[in-house]
C-alpha cells in the first residue's frame, strides 16, 4: 500500500474535492490518499463524497488553526 499525498492548503472549495476526485481516479486499489486542505467547507464535503463512493475514511485530523487532513483508500 502507498499513500498518496495532495497539498490544497490555499485553494478554495470547490477545488479541493475536485482535485481529490482527479488524484484518487490515478491511484491503484488499496492505496490511500491524504489530502491535506485549508477550505472549510471541505471538512464536509471531503468526507461526504468519500463515504458517496464507498472510500473508507482512514484517518481526519485537525492539524492547525485552520487546516486539516483527511485520508481516505482506494478499494
Amino acid at each position: 500500500m502507498t499513500v498518496h499525498i495532495l497539498e490544497t492548503e490555499g485553494q478554495v472549495c470547490p477545488f479541493p474535492l475536485v482535485e481529490a476526485k482527479r488524484a484518487i481516479s490515478e491511484i491503484a486499489s488499496g492505496d490511500e490518499l491524504r489530502i491535506d486542505f485549508d477550505c472549510t467547507q471541505a471538512t464536509d464535503t471531503l468526507p461526504r463524497w468519500a463515504a458517496d463512493e464507498g472510500y473508507p475514511v482512514t484517518a481526519f485530523d485537525r492539524v492547525g488553526d485552520a487546516s486539516w487532513t483527511i485520508t481516505v483508500q482506494k478499494p
